[in-house]
């Protein structure tokens, strides 16, 4: 009786540990409203790797879903463009970051509005919503603070024609190569 107890107990402790462990590290979100198409629906469900960003910064192309930065009770999800010390600048339907327009495979429609260049403050990140003409993003003026960004979006679970690891876009390398 006494191991049939501790074997119980046992499992509890491990389940409780699993549990927080995975609460502590993942998050599920539910895509609103259409920012992110073509790539995220609305009614979309994805898991967020909230242990993305422990020991490494958000990079360009991340995929990112952080606090309503109005204060709101929601969350957003958008796209890094630019990252701390960075210069991004919209004009002529074209993205530049440090003076680079980016290659943006993932979006259908380019930018019918234009951003002066500004630099990006340290612990601040610049983000679009891939359907670029009809996002409430960074070209409204606001950037998203370390802080409030929850974690990078990883799979797809819902609807199953999508499941999936959300694909990466590496706006990095973009930017590497056309500094060399």
């Amino acid at each position: 009786m006494k191991t049939l107890l501790r074997e119980v107990l046992i499992t509890l402790i491990l389940a409780l540990i699993i549990f927080f462990a995975a609460r502590a590290t993942i998050q599920t979100f539910v895509v609103v409203m259409t920012s992110m198409e073509p790539n995220f629906h609305e009614g979309q469900r994805l898991v967020v790797n909230k242990a993305a960003y422990m020991f490494g910064d958000p990079g360009r192309g991340d995929v990112i879903v952080f606090l309503d930065p109005n204060g709101q009770e929601e969350d957003f999800i958008k796209r890094v463009i630019a990252i701390p010390g960075d210069t991004v600048e919209i004009k002529d339907g074209v993205v530049l970051v440090n003076g680079t327009e980016l290659e943006e495979l993932y979006i259908t429609s380019p930018p019918k509005y234009t951003l002066a260049e500004r630099e990006i403050p340290e612990d601040s990140y610049f983000v679009l919503g891939d359907n670029r003409n009809h996002s409430n993003d960074s070209h409204h003026d606001w950037l998203v603070p370390l802080e409030n960004i929850k974690g990078k979006a990883w799979l797809s679970t819902w609807p199953p024609g999508v499941w999936g690891v959300v694909p990466d876009y590496h706006l990095e390398e973009q930017l590497a190569a056309s500094e060399t």
